[in-house]
């Protein structure tokens, strides 16, 4: 039973929308079906501002998709159908990055719904950016020094074996050499930067939660996007963490999925 709709999504589609949201000038790099849901995922994601020049459209592959039942406090459980997400690959990936040119300054931002072969291309394209890697969903971890990874606390324990956040998050900074930012539900997020236990505690905004689906999507989007801007990561870090708590209190990954406050 419950009532039924239908959302935009994807995890790197998601991402590219909260940033762009938060001023960003956003690229995406992926694949879609040739089929009515890929036509309409380039139409919102354009209506967005991202450019989706460089998202394949493979023939007789359908556009990937993910049923979300949401219960009453809000909380997700997902089942995913990949489809041209998983025959994305490394070529194709090198070839768009290679075109985009990133430098010192940008942000490439990879997330875990693609092929290791995917995420190994994206990190060694990347040239002189920033890199932001949301391990998500969890899968042992390749060559990833100089990310700055963003699991969830689900995550971070499948990454480490370490229960306790705080920890685990002492684990992948010793791998990465780089900051680590394990979201922690509705308390927020734990921020290590410089490897010193415990982390600097990022406490979420207080928020009527109607479904928390696309908040990690929102933090990731939004912390890209501030660290493009130059912010430093810690102050990149809690606007993210507002955005990923103001996100949750509309249904759907992207309806309330905020835009960074117009400055003075």
């Amino acid at each position: 039973g419950g009532r039924f709709a239908r959302h935009g999504g994807g995890k790197s589609a998601n991402q590219a929308v909260a940033a762009a949201r938060f001023g960003a000038d956003v690229a995406l790099v992926a694949a879609v079906g040739d089929d009515e849901f890929g036509t309409a995922a380039l139409d919102e994601l354009a209506a967005e501002g991202v450019d989706v020049t460089h998202v394949a459209r493979l023939a007789g592959v359908p556009t990937g998709v993910a049923a979300i039942v949401v219960d009453a406090g809000g909380e997700n459980q997902v089942a995913v159908a990949s489809g041209a997400n998983a025959a994305l690959d490394g070529a194709r990936v090198t070839a768009a990055l290679d075109t985009l040119a990133p430098a010192a300054g940008d942000v490439v931002l990879v997330c875990f719904e693609v092929s290791d072969a995917v995420v190994a291309a994206a990190l060694g394209a990347r040239g002189g950016a920033a890199v932001v890697l949301n391990p998500a969903p969890a899968r042992p971890l390749g060559a990833v020094a100089g990310a700055l990874l963003t699991p969830n606390a689900g995550e971070a324990s499948a990454l480490t074996g370490e229960e306790d956040p705080a920890r685990a998050a002492a684990v992948l900074h010793a791998r990465t050499g780089a900051p680590v930012l394990v979201t922690v539900g509705a308390r927020g997020a734990l921020l290590l930067t410089d490897g010193a236990v415990p982390p600097l505690e990022l406490p979420a905004r207080p928020a009527d939660v109607v479904d928390t689906t696309g908040a990690g999507d929102a933090l990731n989007g939004a912390l890209a996007a501030g660290l493009a801007r130059g912010l430093p990561v810690e102050a990149a870090a809690r606007e993210a963490v507002a955005a990923a708590s103001a996100s949750t209190t509309v249904a759907g990954a992207r309806a309330g999925m905020p835009r960074r406050p117009a400055q003075p």
